[in-house]
């Protein structure tokens, strides 16, 4: 399911549209495959018999469906019509069967078992709800959740449930089975806490967006600069420091790619090069303060920006005739 939004967003950023054409059929067969493991379903479930169908999975299929369908059209391919209207069908049941009403607002389940039971749990998974995929003109696609789901999304995510001081906990601490050392139990992991900085920031939650910012930052300061792929999730104090996990890859892949996207979304760069556009939304609140990127590549070419205090974007460096979009 990332192949076809890995290929949908290098086009975007400026690949070649010669490449792109080449490695369209690679696409195509990722998507086939996702509209033969859905069936006549509105969701993907997990391949192993009796397995749960994940919330996570259904945004990243859900993705997959809304940027593919915007690569097959763009490239004169047939198949966007039927993947957008499973878009559509998996983003109605979803709302309703994938939400849990409870008095301090409701959550999205993480997880329904075969038998249609929701599963309750609030972890970092959710994240991937927010992460929506970027199409033309700098919009993000339609999420799976409405704009009162993403709302109360939010406000969990920036709770001290979830928010540990340090990043996002992948499960939240008043959770049954919480473990701050747990792999997905508990310990922050740092690409999801990524994810969820962009998202909120896409979303318009600056505020949430900006705590876990600063607190993956701090993090990242006390491990030299050079995150490890989790670590654990205990809730951050004065003076103190984050554990280690003792299982945790370090240096991390995920980690370090992490970085990369916390800076883009900093600076709100969302570029459409097919177009000759590109469109700068940064956090108005300016989290850090004064920044600037350099050493980007759009279209080809160089590409350099600066956010200022008051979080006002200026392009420094750019391709000749890439406009700035509204």
């Amino acid at each position: 399911m990332l192949f076809p939004v890995l290929l949908a967003e290098a086009r975007r950023w400026g690949l070649a549209e010669r490449e792109a054409e080449e490695l369209l059929p690679t696409a195509e067969r990722c998507l086939t495959w996702l509209r033969d493991a859905v069936g006549e379903d509105e969701y993907l479930r997990d391949p192993q018999p009796g397995g749960p169908v994940r919330c996570e999975t259904q945004a990243q299929a859900h993705r997959a469906a809304l940027l593919g369908a915007d690569l097959l059209d763009a490239l004169g391919r047939p198949g966007g019509r039927g993947l957008r209207e499973w878009a559509q069908a998996l983003r109605t049941a979803f709302r309703k069967e994938f939400w849990i009403d409870d008095p301090g607002g409701g959550r999205p389940a993480a997880a329904r078992t075969p038998d249609g039971r929701p599963v309750p749990h609030l972890g970092a998974g959710a994240v991937h709800l927010l992460d929506t995929g970027l199409l033309g003109g700098g919009e993000y696609a339609p999420g799976l959740l409405d704009k009162v789901q993403t709302a109360q999304l939010a406000r969990l995510l920036g709770s001290p449930v979830m928010d540990s001081g340090w990043g996002l906990r992948g499960l939240g601490a008043k959770e049954v089975g919480h473990n701050p050392f747990g792999h997905r139990g508990g310990a922050v992991r740092v690409h999801e806490t990524a994810i969820g900085v962009s998202g909120l920031a896409a979303a318009g939650y600056e505020k949430e967006a900006g705590s876990l910012l600063r607190g993956v930052l701090a993090a990242a300061e006390a491990f030299g600069h050079r995150l490890p792929e989790m670590y654990g999730g205990e809730q951050r104090t004065e003076g103190s420091a984050p554990l280690p996990h003792p299982a945790a890859c370090r240096p991390a892949a995920t980690a370090a790619a992490a970085g990369v996207l916390l800076l883009t979304t900093l600076a709100g760069i969302r570029p459409d090069a097919p177009a000759g556009t590109v469109t700068l939304r940064p956090l108005r609140s300016a989290p850090l303060g004064e920044l600037g990127l350099t050493g980007l590549r759009i279209s080809g070419a160089a590409f350099s920006v600066r956010v200022s205090r008051l979080g006002l974007a200026m392009v420094e460096e750019a391709a000749e005739g890439l406009q700035l979009g509204a």
